[in-house]
């Protein structure tokens, strides 16, 4: 089972939550924390998590979780630590996602690991594990935010196009629907100007061979006088 797997597992899933996504970071800019605040335990790894608590959440059928569409309850963004030595994750610090005010890219021209989150009482800057890890969570966060936000929606700035939600693989496949309609149409179109033409050479021959057919019958009739 990998780290996040076992985050949903351990984390998550024993409060009805569903963990819609997560990425490995550090910090950018290291914060000076005493030795106590860590419980002593040295050494940890950073997840930031997105989650979700739906109102009828039910341990028992999970499969009516997954397939509603009806607004989570709440959701939340989690930061989980898994301390040096230790196979167990332990939850941290939480915010709501209403307190989510800004979701930093650094960079819109560049696949850049860095971010930073901005929440009504704390601002962190972030490092992924990797760029394309930080893509995927940022796509996740724009849905969720988007889908389940009705107004305060944080501002998401300094974002590569191919991060905002996915839509552009959603415009993608639309792109792709118009294209194979307007081909299939065009092609009709061509089909029936043949199939115009085709008639119209047949009724010409029609003509032809009645015409002919009444020639050969007068000249038949003339030769028998």
């Amino acid at each position: 089972m990998n780290a996040k797997s076992a985050i949903s597992k351990e984390i998550f899933a024993p409060h009805d939550e569903r963990m819609l996504g997560a990425v490995q970071v550090k910090r950018r800019t290291k914060k000076k924390i005493p030795f106590l605040a860590t419980g002593g335990q040295g050494e940890y790894l950073t997840y930031i998590c997105l989650s979700v608590v739906y109102k009828f959440a039910a341990k028992a059928q999970p499969v009516y979780i997954l397939l509603t569409n009806k607004k989570p309850a709440q959701a939340s963004i989690t930061k989980v630590k898994q301390f040096e030595g230790s196979t167990s994750f332990v939850r941290r610090t939480q915010w709501m996602l209403e307190q989510l005010r800004q979701v930093n890219g650094i960079d819109p021209n560049r696949d850049s690991p860095e971010f930073d989150l901005l929440f009504e009482n704390a601002f962190d800057q972030w490092v992924a594990s990797t760029a394309s890890e930080k893509c995927t969570f940022f796509q996740v966060l724009h849905h969720t935010c988007q889908r389940y936000l009705t107004d305060k929606k944080p501002e998401f700035i300094n974002c590569q196009s191919k991060i905002m939600g996915g839509n552009s693989i959603l415009h993608s496949a639309a792109d792709s629907v118009t294209s194979a309609v307007q081909k299939a149409s065009q092609a009709l179109n061509e089909r029936g100007e043949r199939l115009g033409r085709a008639e119209e050479k047949t009724e010409e021959l029609k003509n032809s061979a009645q015409q002919f057919a009444e020639t050969a019958h007068k000249l038949a009739m003339k030769h028998k006088c």
